[in-house]
């Protein structure tokens, strides 16, 4: 596309990704049976003679040496050739034309890598991003997420946080909805980091009120917030100190004069980063306004007390947490009067807040409401205005309908969703219902609709394995899943039951044997255990034990093919946006490092100028 005007290059960049999709559908067609089948039918099923040729010491040789590890290395240097040389005909030898059987896993591994997103070349940086979204760092306070929570969820809220203010200031709003927030982590940091007008809408009542408690338990860090808002106050005076008022007022002068979209050296150098990557928006109005008002604000706090520039830092602090989030002692107010009337005003904006009529930006609103694609965002939100939309972790559906939701609702300027739970989309093809009417989780964009594709749900399940976690020696759980599928032979052997409408659960970590695992479950599933003695019981473990090889290889076949899957589900949502008008831009970013979290890619898209 580089010799192709630019109008051109949208249309040229929209086939390459449908291209990419095809591709990668074309191999997931031949290769989705091994994720089709579920481990508990495993031996009941013969799944390993019926879907694998080779012996299972063999396969799992062979992925030991080229699979999972693989990922830490490049393609070419995993297979031993350049990955230019590297095509969709070189894999078609991985499965028997014939009974469709896995023949060849050495290039089943790297087939599956090279259709994974390492390789395929259709994510943006994440660092690429933020350089054309012209953000930098300065002004936070660097509050820890976490004091208050664990190392992963404190790591994606960071990480993503930063990336939605950037989003924001860039389009110039200041209000976000926050879908699918649980206890609102997100939400609560980007309101308190980044003040952030931030509702937060969760289906679950239980998780609203987890939000509100969390929001209770942040008044035990006001200690360490203060602190930190005196260490600011104090490098901020140093800073000033060194500043003459005479230049300042210049530059207050140049500013409020001067709009900023006439400065052409920098402007000119942020159109040159962002001009390919993200559209331009035009908010440098807004970026003056804010300017200004700032400057004038650091005129008048020069001929303030040291005093009361504390107290104004401390308050500045608690304005960014929510209105119940932080009681202030008598002994945080040394400023008598002062205190007294922020205290006054804090209050009316919270009272303004709650009617829905205010205009302050740094509040957190937890909301219950079960969002689908239909739902109006003005129903739930009185006081919408120009937002974003975002979603950490939203489970199944609810990740395709804030895509949904963002294309049709013209307020919603931009969105930044990362899904989970791929096992509980709901697929169009699945069950072969003809439901045209109906609104589904997988597929959306019109390729996947027009070939009816259909992962299937053990499939989708399967897209949920942490191959990165694997690959630094994180081991799936072999011991329960054979336990499991061991069990399943007894059942239907001794019982004759193959569906149940009951689940075993977690009854391996709480049973001290294989016999006290059979028995435990029995009774899960309302099945007499007396019918069984230990001794068949035992009988079934040692027919089966020897063979608990295959369903490690088995399951190690799986985890390899899971990101593959992932690309597929994530492509779709992408070639979707792209086939919508009012995008401007959009695109797949890896947000989160794949073994603390690994369901890190984010679906991100910006709406176009006009539609502003």
């Amino acid at each position: 596309c580089r010799g192709r005007p630019a109008r051109c290059r949208p249309r040229c960049r929209r086939r390459r990704r449908r291209g990419t999709l095809r591709r990668v559908a074309r191999f997931l067609g031949r290769a989705l049976p091994l994720c089709r089948a579920h481990t508990v039918e495993f031996y009941t099923r013969g799944l390993w003679q019926r879907l694998v040729a080779p012996p299972p010491a063999a396969v799992l040789e062979a992925l030991r040496a080229r699979g999972p590890l693989a990922l830490r290395r490049p393609l070419a240097e995993a297979s031993g050739a350049p990955a230019a040389l590297w095509d969709d005909d070189t894999f078609s030898n991985v499965f028997c034309e014939n009974s469709g059987k896995l023949i060849n896993v050495h290039l089943f591994a790297l087939a599956a890598q090279y259709y994974s997103f390492s390789n395929l070349g259709v994510c943006t940086p994440l660092e690429d991003v933020l350089q054309a979204l012209r953000g930098d760092n300065q002004g936070t306070t660097g509050i820890k997420t976490d004091e208050f929570m664990n190392n992963k969820k404190s790591h994606e809220v960071q990480v993503m946080s930063e990336l939605v203010d950037k989003i924001a200031n860039y389009c110039g709003i200041k209000q976000v909805i926050d879908i699918g927030s649980g206890k609102g982590y997100l939400s609560s940091f980007l309101s308190m980091q980044y003040n952030l007008k931030v509702y937060g809408i969760d289906s679950s009542k239980t998780n609203t009120n987890g939000a509100h408690e969390r929001n209770r338990k942040l008044k035990k860090h006001w200690r360490a917030y203060q602190s930190r808002g005196r260490a600011n106050l104090q490098s901020q005076t140093l800073e000033k100190s060194n500043d003459r008022p005479v230049e300042s007022e210049i530059k207050c002068k140049a500013v409020i004069e001067k709009p900023l979209n006439n400065d052409s050296s920098l402007q000119s150098q942020d159109q040159v980063i962002i001009q390919d990557l993200v559209p331009s928006c035009g908010f440098t109005e807004v970026a003056t306004s804010e300017t200004s008002k700032q400057t004038e604000v650091d005129l008048v706090d020069r001929t303030q007390s040291d005093e009361s520039k504390l107290s104004e830092e401390v308050l500045s602090i608690l304005n960014v947490l929510p209105a119940d989030a932080v009681e202030v002692s008598s002994s945080q107010c040394n400023c008598g009067k002062l205190c007294e009337e922020e205290k006054a005003q804090r209050k009316m904006a919270s009272l303004k807040a709650k009617a829905s009529k205010s205009s302050e930006s740094n509040l957190y609103f937890p909301l219950t409401s079960c969002i689908t694609a239909e739902t109006e965002l003005g129903d739930i939100i009185t006081d919408l205005e120009d937002c974003m939309i975002v979603g950490l972790h939203t489970c199944g559906d609810l990740a395709a309908n804030t895509l949904r939701i963002f294309t049709a609702k013209p307020e919603i300027k931009a969105v930044c969703s990362v899904g989970c739970c791929y096992h509980l989309l709901s697929e169009q093809f699945e069950n072969q219902e003809d439901r045209p009417e109906e609104v589904w989780g997988f597929p959306m964009c019109q390729y996947l609709k027009d070939t009816g594709w259909c992962c299937g749900r053990n499939a989708r399940m399967s897209a949920c394995l942490a191959l990165e976690r694997v690959a630094v020696g994180q081991m799936l759980p072999t011991e329960s899943l054979f336990y499991r599928a061991v069990l399943q032979v007894i059942i239907e052997e001794m019982y004759g039951v193959s569906k149940s409408d009951r689940h075993v659960g977690k009854t391996f970590s709480k049973s001290s044997s294989f016999i006290d695992y059979v028995r435990k479950s029995l009774k899960k599933l309302e099945l007499d255990d007396s019918k069984i003695p230990d001794s068949c019981i035992m009988d079934y473990y040692e027919k089966y034990k020897h063979r608990m090889n295959e369903l490690e290889a088995f399951n190690m076949l799986k985890v390899v093919l899971a990101p593959c899957i992932e690309v597929l589900i994530l492509l779709d949502r992408l070639c979707y946006l792209k086939e919508q008008d009012n995008i401007a831009w959009s695109g797949l970013v890896k947000l989160f490092d794949p073994v603390k979290s690994p369901r890190c890619y984010a679906v991100i898209a910006l709406k176009k100028q006009s539609c502003f």
